[in-house]
């Protein structure tokens, strides 16, 4: 039987994996109880490899605990975490004027100064998922002046908005305006703002009228300002992963607005790069394309995060379309997914296999310890909510 055949057992299957394996691991590997924040320099066996600290990795947990409390159940423990990472992520965020800084020390003092936005982009995803949980209004403020020190510093071309010292000032990336269209979002929706959530918008259309290319059949990372393909090598790069991210990003943003031509279009980009990122040979998908959707680098291992997406991105696209190529797609996703990624052993997925989804045999070509308390619980918590409306019909 196909997994899809049968959605109450998948819900039963994502909630096993998230509540009796991975925040377990989490939760008594992850969290540093003497210094604050969370550990992502793991080994898969929970070993500390590294006390630095990237602030990717604090926003992104704070959101995950937080997100749990609010939407799968209201666990003492996990709110007790979030409010551990919420104490250590305030003391950065007023210590550096809410600019979010790149790498921090273990005890949060900075390490690597701010680089690239997206750490105050998963800064404001926790904030705001915290005060959701907790009715924090110091989280909601934090947020707020975070939101507002980001607004100005995109308005200065620079390589801070992922953009290539080559082409600062004649490019615009789609991962800026990926991450930024749904934290903008959320964060109007918990402030009832309706400017902020006209900013969100705005990078949510901007990526289906400038970096979507139908043409093509593909999303391109960088381009033109006037949305139209670089003819540098930047401009022929692709992320499959990030563009189904995205589309489901969009999904969230377009069905709250009835729009349903805009979810449409979203859910046709999410099947033009499950298909194109696919190995015929090996099963899973590729990390990376170019603009001929072919592999760039096709013997390279497969991370886990695209697949969890997928997953999400194929079930949610299915809920609005209803068409057989979302489950079909599911169904393969699915079991090469969980054929190659869970460490029955350990509890948390791996983050990387081999291309033919084997784990390398000896520890010099294992990958470096890189976990994140983020992808994996948010694609299980994320498939466990549309799950649960496929298996009722609500």
């Amino acid at each position: 039987m196909k997994p899809s055949q049968d959605f109450r057992a998948l819900m039963r299957t994502y909630e096993s994996e998230l509540l009796e394996d991975v925040m377990p691991w989490w939760i008594e590997n992850g969290i540093d109880r003497g210094h604050g924040g969370i550990f992502h320099a793991l080994a898969q066996d929970g070993t500390v490899l590294s006390g630095d600290k990237s602030m990717w990795s604090q926003g992104r947990a704070l959101w995950t605990f937080s997100a749990l409390y609010n939407r799968v159940g209201r666990r003492a423990e996990w709110l007790q975490v979030a409010h551990h990472l919420f104490e250590f992520v305030m003391k950065i965020g007023r210590a550096n004027d809410w600019v979010w800084p790149q790498t921090l020390n273990r005890d949060g003092t900075v390490k690597v100064s701010a680089q690239r936005i997206y750490g105050d982009g998963f800064a404001i995803m926790g904030l705001t998922e915290y005060a959701r949980a907790t009715g924090s209004e110091e989280a909601a403020e934090a947020a707020l002046a975070t939101y507002d020190t980001v607004r100005k510093r995109m308005a200065v071309p620079g390589t801070h908005l992922d953009i290539p010292e080559n082409l600062v000032g004649a490019a615009k990336c789609q991962g800026i305006s990926m991450i930024f269209s749904i934290v903008f979002h959320e964060l109007g929706k918990l402030l009832d703002d309706a400017g902020i959530l006209q900013a969100g918008y705005e990078h949510a259309v901007q990526i289906l009228d400038d970096h979507r290319h139908p043409e093509l059949g593909l999303l391109v990372e960088q381009t033109a300002l006037d949305g139209s393909v670089l003819g540098s090598p930047q401009g022929h790069h692709v992320n499959p992963g990030h563009a189904v991210e995205s589309m489901w990003f969009l999904i969230h943003i377009f069905r709250e607005r009835r729009e349903r031509p805009r979810i449409d279009q979203a859910i046709e980009c999410i099947r033009w790069h499950i298909e194109k990122a696919w190995d015929a040979e090996y099963g899973g998908m590729f990390t990376f394309l170019d603009l001929d959707g072919k592999p760039i680098r096709p013997d390279s291992g497969k991370a886990f995060w695209p697949h969890g997406e997928a997953l999400y991105a194929l079930l949610l696209a299915h809920e609005y379309c209803g068409e057989q190529w979302c489950l079909h797609w599911y169904d393969k996703m699915h079991e090469w997914t969980f054929a190659h990624f869970p460490d029955r052993r350990h509890g948390e997925w791996r983050e990387m296999v081999q291309r033919d989804g084997s784990v390398p045999k000896h520890p010099k070509d294992q990958p470096p310890g890189m976990h994140t308390c983020f992808h994996l619980p948010r694609t299980l918590m994320m498939c466990i909510d549309v799950l649960e409306r496929l298996s009722t019909g609500k």
